[in-house]
C-alpha cells in the first residue's frame, strides 16, 4: 500500500499594513498627552530621573576631556530611548487595565517579561556603542591622525570647512543608518513584549516588520519623535522632564494602533 507523501504547511500569511494615514501620528500624540497628565507625579518623575542621567552621562564626558565622544553619544540617544521608557509603557497599559499605578510598578515589569525587556535593551546599547566606535573612525578617515579639536573649535571645524561638511554629511548618513535601525527593533518590541508576553527576538522581528508595512504613517512618527529629541537636547536635556514622557505614552498607543487583533 502506497503512503501519501505529506507536506507540511506554509506559514500563514500575515498582512501588517494598517493602512493608516499619516496624521494618525498625531492621534498617538494627543493620546501620550492625556497617559502624560492622568496621575502626571509617576511621569513626570520618570522624565526628571532621564533627563538628570542624561545631564550625568554628558557632564562625565566632558569631565574626563572625552570630548570626541559627545557628539556620537547624543545622537545615541535616540538608539537607546526605546528601552529607557519601559515603565512609560508600563504605566499606559495599566491605565488601559484600570489598574493603579505607582512609580515602583512603572519601574518593575511583570514577571517573566523582564528577561526579554532587557535583551531589548542590550541589542540596544550595543547598537549604540557601535555607532560611537563608527563615529571615531570616521573622524580618523575624514582628518587623519589629528587630534580632537575640543568643544571650542568642533563648530567651525564641522561646518566652515570642506572636509567637514563632507564628515557631517556622511556621518548624518550612518548614524541615520543606525538610529532606522534601532527605531524598526524597538518601537513594538518592548511594549509587545509586556503586552502580549513574546520573546524578545519575535517581538524585535514584529516591531521591524510592522514599522516596514506602514512606512507613511511609521515616517512621520519618527520625524516627530526626531524633532522632539532635538528639542529636548537643545533644552540642555530639561525638557526631557516632559517630552520624554510624552513621547513614552504616545509610542504605547501607536503600538495599541498597530498591534494584530488576536
Amino acid at each position: 500500500m502506497k503512503i501519501p507523501a505529506t507536506v507540511a504547511p506554509l506559514p500563514k500569511a500575515i498582512d501588517r499594513n494598517r493602512h493608516l494615514s499619516p496624521d494618525r501620528a498625531f492621534d498617538w500624540f494627543a493620546q501620550g498627552w492625556h497617559d502624560l497628565w492622568t496621575l502626571p507625579a509617576p511621569s513626570l518623575f520618570y522624565g526628571a530621573g532621564v533627563a538628570i542621567i542624561s545631564l550625568a552621562i554628558a557632564a562625565g564626558i566632558l569631565f574626563y576631556k572625552l570630548d570626541f565622544a559627545f557628539f556620537p553619544a547624543l545622537s545615541g540617544f535616540l538608539v537607546v530611548g526605546p528601552a529607557l521608557a519601559t515603565g512609560l509603557y508600563v504605566k499606559s497599559l495599566r491605565l488601559s487595565k484600570g489598574l493603579p499605578v505607582t512609580l515602583a510598578s512603572m519601574l518593575v515589569p511583570e514577571r517573566g517579561t523582564s528577561q526579554h525587556v532587557l535583551f531589548v535593551g542590550a541589542v540596544l546599547l550595543g547598537l549604540m556603542l557601535l555607532w560611537m566606535r563608527a563615529a571615531v573612525l570616521l573622524y580618523a578617515l575624514f582628518f587623519g591622525w589629528k587630534p580632537f579639536p575640543g568643544m571650542d573649535h568642533i563648530i567651525p571645524m564641522l561646518f566652515a570647512t570642506p572636509i567637514g561638511v563632507a564628515m557631517l554629511v556622511v556621518g548624518m548618513g550612518i548614524g541615520g543608518i543606525f538610529a532606522a535601525f534601532a527605531f524598526a527593533i524597538s518601537v513594538f518590541s518592548i511594549p509587545m513584549i509586556l503586552d502580549k508576553k513574546f520573546d524578545a527576538f519575535t517581538a524585535m522581528g514584529t516591531s521591524m516588520s510592522i514599522v516596514w508595512n506602514n512606512l507613511p504613517v511609521m515616517l512621520l512618527w519618527g520625524v516627530i519623535v526626531l524633532s522632539l529629541t532635538v528639542i529636548g537636547l537643545l533644552t540642555g536635556m530639561i525638557g526631557f522632564v516632559v517630552i520624554f514622557p510624552l513621547l513614552g505614552h504616545a509610542t504605547w498607543h501607536a503600538y495599541v494602533t498597530m498591534r494584530d487583533p488576536d
